[in-house]
């Protein structure tokens, strides 16, 4: 006879930062009531260092922890280590790999999100997701001359930026690179960085560091290979020792507008009779390549490289199908489960947070969604509260964090700040940019529509965040102050205080 369910009010799926801010804040809500938090990973993530940078910039540490320590902070949060097997929405059931199944009054899914690998299944294509595919990378990267990375987001841009000795060919789809972050202009005033033979001493990081506590112990714990640990943590290669075979230290090729035609293994490659070419250097005709590469990459415009392997940064996909099976969930483009502005799915006593969810509501004119650390904290918090209000039958407001899309970062050694709209996105041709920059120093981009002021960038150390924050967030008619706004010769904070 199988055992009778475990019964919860409360049920969490997902150890990653959305999941266990959401543990930790209905486990505060509720000290009566266990929460119970799935997830595949011995290991947790837990925000360390919370700290309000302004009204809608927050900087914190994440550290990667054993699961017990969450139970000994809370000891109404009990986990449990193990896949989802199924979900039965209609009978509020949770069954997992391990045979158990549980029954709860309200959930929340926060399974995070899965690499979106070019090929699946070659030994050769490496995505970086979670710590053992980073250790892994770091492992092979030890043995490497030269490797492909194909990809132009947050995780390429960082990659690409810390490699030494080994020689990289950067394939991004865009004009320009960190084209989710950046303009062409703002990737102009990069790339100097970026070619940059000698390294500099990194910048304090006053945002986020990775801690991997235990690792180094042999019998820490570690997921499985093949199970999904939960999404790195932001500064994720500050722990990794990524250098390759060779001595320079720093040798960066990009191709633009491409993207990946054909993987060629050794044998294939040569049976084909293809050739492929050598690291292009400066002013010289790219000359064909005698080397033997394991394997080979056939891009869109005709270029053929060899390397040792190649890494897939091209995004990720919502890790929705763990729960599909029988429930009938909305889904958004993206392939996320639809969320209304109290976080709640399709599904009656369903939530889901975090890179799983897709917001559905209509969003403030400066706030969009992206699957980001930022915005996995603030859905699982204001998730919690949205399952605690529910539950005790009293009415919430869409919490401030979603009135303002904000993300605090570094790339290649600077500060970098985004704020609203700061690619003009959904904006239309009906806006202008102002534009200061200082080579070297620092990059301030302005988005203005109407006078008033919808998104940001600022690259270094330039200390308008807060001033510009509030500028988006009053949209103050601003027609009059035109190029002042920008002029370093004027203290634009006392404009405005």
């Amino acid at each position: 006879m199988a055992a009778a369910a475990a019964r919860s009010r409360f049920v969490v799926v997902g150890g990653g930062i959305a999941g266990v801010t959401c543990a930790e804040k209905l486990a505060m809500e509720f000290p009566s009531e266990d929460v119970i938090l799935m997830t595949a990973s011995p290991v947790i993530k837990a925000v360390t260092n919370f700290r309000q940078v302004s009204r809608t910039l927050e900087e914190f540490d994440v550290e990667e922890q054993p699961s017990s320590l969450l139970e000994k902070r809370y000891p109404n949060i009990k986990v449990i280590q193990s896949e989802v097997k199924q979900l039965k929405s209609e009978e509020h059931k949770i069954f997992t790999e391990d045979g158990k199944e549980y029954m709860y009054e309200k959930l929340c899914l926060c399974a995070g999100a899965k690499p979106k690998l070019i090929f699946e299944g070659n030994p050769y294509v490496l995505g970086i997701r979670d710590t053992d595919s980073a250790e892994a990378f770091q492992k092979n990267l030890a043995q490497a001359e030269r490797i492909v990375v194909v990809g132009n987001g947050g995780i390429a841009l960082e990659l690409v930026y810390e490699i030494e000795g080994c020689e990289v060919i950067w394939a991004i789809k865009d004009k320009a690179i960190g084209n989710t972050f950046f303009d062409a202009g703002a990737a102009e005033f990069l790339i100097p960085k970026l070619t940059a033979e000698k390294r500099e001493t990194a910048i304090a990081c006053k945002r986020t560091k990775y801690a991997m506590e235990g690792r180094e112990k042999k019998e820490g714990p570690r997921a499985e290979s093949d199970n999904l640990g939960s999404a790195l943590g932001p500064d994720w290669h500050e722990g990794l020792h990524l250098k390759g075979t060779k001595q320079f230290s720093h040798k960066v090729h990009i191709e633009i507008l491409c993207e990946v035609k054909k993987i060629l293994l050794q044998q294939e490659f040569t049976q084909l009779q293809r050739t492929s070419l050598t690291f292009p250097k400066e002013e010289k005709n790219v000359e064909p390549d005698e080397v033997l590469w394991p394997i080979y990459v056939e891009l869109t415009n005709g270029k053929i490289y060899g390397c040792n392997f190649i890494v897939s940064a091209t995004g990720v996909v919502p890790n929705v199908k763990p729960f599909l099976d029988g429930n009938n969930f909305a889904l958004g483009e993206d392939g996320g489960l639809k969320v209304d502005k109290y976080m709640h799915t399709s599904i009656p006593d369903i939530y889901a947070a975090g890179d799983i969810c897709t917001a559905s509501w209509e969003p403030s004119p400066v706030w969009h969604q992206m699957r980001l650390w930022t915005q996995a904290r603030q859905m699982g918090w204001y998730a919690a509260k949205c399952m605690a209000a529910d539950t005790l039958g009293e009415s919430i407001d869409l919490d401030f964090s979603f009135e303002l899309f904000a993300h605090v970062t570094k790339f290649f050694n600077y500060k970098v700040v985004v704020l609203g709209k700061y690619n003009a996105q959904g904006l239309g041709l009906d806006h202008e940019l102002m534009l200061r920059c200082t080579k070297g120093q620092e990059y301030v981009k302005v988005v203005m529509q109407n006078g008033r002021m919808m998104g940001a960038v600022l690259i270094g150390e330039t200390d308008l965040e807060e001033t510009f924050e509030n500028l988006i967030l009053n949209q103050m008619d601003l027609s009059a102050y035109g190029e002042d706004l920008l002029n370093p010769n004027i203290d634009i904070e006392d404009y405005f205080d």
